[in-house]
């Protein structure tokens, strides 16, 4: 099976030896994306500016692999403050739709950069 780099301008490019995105297949696993700016490097202010950007970021590589937030099966959302649910589950909310993906949710001791939120999601090619 072929495996391909998934990236974007338009999102934080990887940090580390990982790859933002691999293509396998008719699947995409996207790695954990924080609400980094990915024109600055910087963490957006708050819960809400991370959460939205973060998934701004998983939109931006799921468009550079010819896919959009209908394409996403899985994806695992993990916050530094399990109090912070309630506001990322609204704008969560606002990206997907009907069948939702199926999803995880952690509380984790922190996460890079002292982010608040950080998405990771797995789509499927029709």
């Amino acid at each position: 099976m072929s495996r391909t780099v998934v990236a974007s301008e338009n999102a934080p490019a990887a940090v580390g030896p990982y790859s933002a995105g691999i293509s396998a297949g008719s699947t995409v696993y996207l790695s954990g994306q924080l609400g980094l700016d990915p024109a600055t490097g910087a963490l957006a202010e708050g819960i809400e500016a991370q959460a939205k950007q973060a998934l701004a970021n998983i939109g931006a590589l799921l468009e550079a692999a010819g896919l959009g937030y209908a394409d996403v099966v899985k994806t695992t959302v993990l916050l530094a403050d399990i109090n912070d649910f309630a506001k990322v589950n609204e704008i969560y909310a606002t990206y997907f739709e009907e069948p939702y993906p199926a999803r995880s949710c952690f509380a984790v001791a922190s996460l890079p950069k002292g982010g608040l939120v950080e998405i990771e999601a797995i789509a499927q090619r029709a």
